[in-house]
């Protein structure tokens, strides 16, 4: 993959993940909140498959409701 190419695909999973943040409803928030929000979860979802597989759940829920 050329340097081009791979600085592409980089923008567009930025672009995509943000769009996630959106999605659920946090566009306005401030960034330390949000980053504290994922640094909590990636804590919780490491340390306990009941909550990765419960917040997996929700988030399927919420893809499935747009269709």
């Amino acid at each position: 993959m050329s340097t081009a190419e791979a600085r592409k695909k980089d923008a567009r999973e930025k672009i995509e993940l943000g769009g996630l943040i959106v999605k659920a409803g946090l566009r306005y928030e401030k960034r330390a909140l949000l980053l504290g929000l994922l640094v909590d979860a990636s804590a919780r979802i490491k340390a306990d498959e009941a909550e990765r597989t419960r917040l997996s759940e929700l988030g399927a829920k919420a893809f499935a409701d747009d269709a």
